[in-house]
């Protein structure tokens, strides 16, 4: 758009017609323009309520700037002719509503232009992947196979060891059972379950075999879109939502044969693990929360009440519950898995990734529900190699030395790099600058405010649960006050950061980083790279953990003695290269020797 196209626009956007027809809108003391005459900046009819220079005061310290007297007056003078018709859209009188699923037109794009390490992994169609050979008999007891994973769980399908029918209604028992402690289940999709098992059945008997994830029960974060049954978002003004068509997500799993057992919880709006119907909680300690904001999937994959859930994370969603909850969590790269039908919390930021008892598992679901769709412009078909049987000797691992020497990373973070020397891997001093990261959140601040505006505009907002500084309502309230300009500087930020990523990540081949690190959650949702989070051991904690920032008027649980609870490492990956922090996982989880132990509800 060249220089005078660009401003006719934004005049144009103001309601101002510049030619002699539109005259009868222009104040009768103004004179048509002289024909030819291009339009201008700050010429559109007056709109809006009249501003004075004493109301930029107040708005120049939320944005931290400052002006000098005359530059107020200057600014209030013309502020209706100018940057009031900017909002327009919003405020009318031709207001625009913006659907439900409409994305920005802007997308981000993980793999930065130019780029030799990335250059083509996007655009790779072809993909092998190996997956080992189970041959393990079923178990005796329920319990035990409940908690036994995908690859087993298939193994026993396939070789009529057991029907999906029993092993739905096994998990069907579990969730009746341990919700009312847990709280992690928004609906029970037990008659859908039992016709899918029941097809699955059928077609298994006929010779008709769809894959590993034929017939396996499993559950989904109430945020993905299911044909006829609520998807409520975990909040109250939303609650008796139903669509009428399935996510992209859940049509894949049904073409794969899988079995939809309950809709999980969220916490509402897809923040942290309160929901409209209580706490979600941990099942290894039922005094706090699961973590959120796959909250459903951490506490039902961790209890054994599900096979498999697909969970989603923006920006720590699926990592900080499966810390938690003991449980394995892949977070793909931004555009791996479709997002279509899903709610939409930040447009650049969210993606959807399986939570599963093992990591060979979270390749299993994500091999089926990955693809591009055109529901979702951010989403590609990309190649994603995976051997489980390739081991780990010989990759090489970076690791952050600052950063494993002090909190958030203890000794199970610390055992965990001498266990990947011990396997072969090669250790990668890596560093990043010491840069604002935080200051990245500006865009998913913008971007979730925009997704939700109605919400907020119509007070809507008050029906949430949480009502408290951090919770949505407020930081929703509080971007509308965030500059457009600061957000552009932070998308130019966010770019610089991705190029800073693709120098550590061209050293190595995957980074080993204490879970929960502020800066490299931030960074690697930013950038779009991969993580895996799994289970390494088990720590001792004396007081519950939460994800609320600290209320004195509601202090949190203590324990003496300390409690014992399971602490996961993070694996992150080069952007579509799941299947190499797969491999060194699979070699990594076999070395630690704790997956196997269970939550004692």
């Amino acid at each position: 758009m060249d220089f005078q196209t660009r401003r006719a626009f934004l005049v144009q956007g103001a309601a101002a017609a510049l030619s002699v027809a539109a005259s009868a809108q222009t104040p009768a003391s103004q004179a048509p323009p002289t024909a030819g005459a291009p339009p201008a900046f700050g010429t559109a009819p007056a709109v809006g309520p009249k501003v004075t220079p004493d109301d930029f005061a107040p708005a120049e310290r939320l944005m931290q700037i400052s002006m000098t007297p005359a530059k107020r007056a200057e600014a209030a003078g013309n502020w209706q002719n100018s940057m009031a018709a900017l909002l327009e859209r919003r405020t009318g009188p031709r207001k625009v509503a913006l659907d439900e699923g409409l994305a920005p037109a802007t997308t981000w794009n993980p793999v930065l232009s130019g780029s030799d390490t990335h250059r083509s992994a996007a655009s790779r169609q072809e993909s092998t992947q190996v997956f080992s050979e189970v041959t393990l008999s079923m178990p005796a007891d329920e319990e035990s196979i409940a908690f036994a994973p995908v690859a087993s769980l298939s193994h026993w399908i396939q070789s009529k060891q057991i029907s999906s029918e029993r092993l739905t209604k096994i998990y069907l028992s579990r969730l009746k059972r341990y919700d009312p402690q847990l709280r992690c289940v928004i609906t029970l999709t037990e008659d859908h379950a039992l016709q899918q098992a029941r097809a699955a059945d059928a077609e298994i008997a006929s010779g008709k075999y769809r894959g590993v994830l034929h017939g396996i029960p499993y559950g989904l974060k109430d945020l993905l879109d299911t044909a006829g049954i609520a998807t409520t978002y975990g909040a109250e003004p939303y609650r008796n939502r139903v669509p009428k068509t399935d996510g992209a997500v859940v049509r894949k799993l049904n073409d794969a044969g899988a079995v939809l057992v309950a809709k999980l919880s969220l916490g509402a709006l897809a923040l942290n693990d309160i929901w409209f119907g209580g706490q979600t909680m941990n099942p290894w300690l039922l005094e706090e929360g699961a973590s959120g904001s796959s909250a459903g999937p951490g506490a039902a994959v961790g209890a054994g009440l599900v096979g498999f859930a697909i969970g989603s994370e923006t920006e720590g969603s699926i990592t900080s519950p499966s810390m938690r909850c003991g449980v394995t969590g892949l977070r793909p790269t931004y555009g791996r898995v479709p997002r279509s039908g899903a709610m939409a919390l930040a447009w650049s930021l969210d993606k959807l990734g399986p939570m599963t008892r093992s990591v060979e598992d979270t390749m299993m679901v994500l091999q089926a529900i990955s693809g591009a769709d055109a529901g979702d412009v951010a989403s590609v078909g990309a190649a994603m190699p995976f051997d489980a049987s390739a081991g780990a000797k010989g990759l090489r691992v970076g690791y952050f030395p600052k950063w494993m020497a002090e909190a958030p990373a203890t000794d199970v973070d610390r055992h965990a790099l001498e266990t990947a020397k011990q396997l072969g891997m090669v250790p990668v001093e890596v560093s990043l600058p010491d840069w604002p990261y935080g200051s990245l959140n500006t865009i998913l601040f913008a971007e979730a405010a925009a997704s939700f505006e109605e919400l907020t505009l119509s007070n809507a907002d008050d029906q949430l649960k949480m009502q408290v500084p951090d919770a949505w309502p407020n930081s929703f309230r509080q971007a509308r006050f965030l500059s457009a300009v600061d957000f552009v500087q932070a998308d130019r930020m966010r770019r610089r950061v991705a190029m800073e990523m693709e120098r550590v990540m061209s050293q190595v081949d995957l980074l080993l980083v204490p879970s929960l690190r502020d800066e490299i959650l931030t960074i690697t949702n930013f950038t779009g790279h991969p993580s895996l989070t799994f289970r390494a051991g088990f720590v001792n904690v004396s007081e519950a953990r939460s994800d609320w920032a600290p209320d004195p008027k509601h202090p949190l649980p203590k324990f003496n003695p300390a409690r014992r609870v399971p602490h996961g490492v993070t694996l992150i990956g080069r952007l579509f290269d799941e299947g190499t922090i797969a491999q060194a996982g699979i070699a990594m989880e076999k070395s630690f020797g704790v997956s196997g132990e269970r939550p004692r509800i």
